[in-house]
């Protein structure tokens, strides 16, 4: 996001769900920098499997990282994925069978 942007206060639409009258109801919608939180808590839990690691910067983009020592700025949510994978070298499906069962493993216990 260019610094414009992040000063006119644009959002992207994977933020939109933060926002109270989108998606109906202000007792059921955290805070944005909450919501933010929490998302980057969830993408973590998959970006551990691959040995990368996700943090907000400002609450205006985001930070991603490996173990190695790479790191790369994204703009927003949609952009952590292709990022993801050029870090890897490999594809990266959040919602591949493997990494689903991963996933439920580790949230079982095991």
């Amino acid at each position: 996001m260019c610094s414009l942007c992040g000063l006119l206060g644009e959002d992207h639409w994977t933020d939109m769900s933060a926002s109270p009258e989108t998606f109906g109801g202000q007792g059921a919608v955290r805070p944005r920098r909450q919501e933010r939180f929490h998302r980057v808590k969830l993408i973590n839990e998959i970006l551990e499997i691959f040995a990368l690691r996700l943090d907000d910067w400002q609450g205006q983009s985001f930070i991603l990282s490996s173990r190695t020592g790479k790191t790369e700025i994204v703009d927003n949510l949609m952009a952590v994925w292709p990022a993801a994978e050029q870090m890897i070298g490999r594809p990266l499906d959040p919602m591949d069978p493997a990494v689903l069962a991963r996933l439920r493993t580790r949230t079982a216990g095991g």
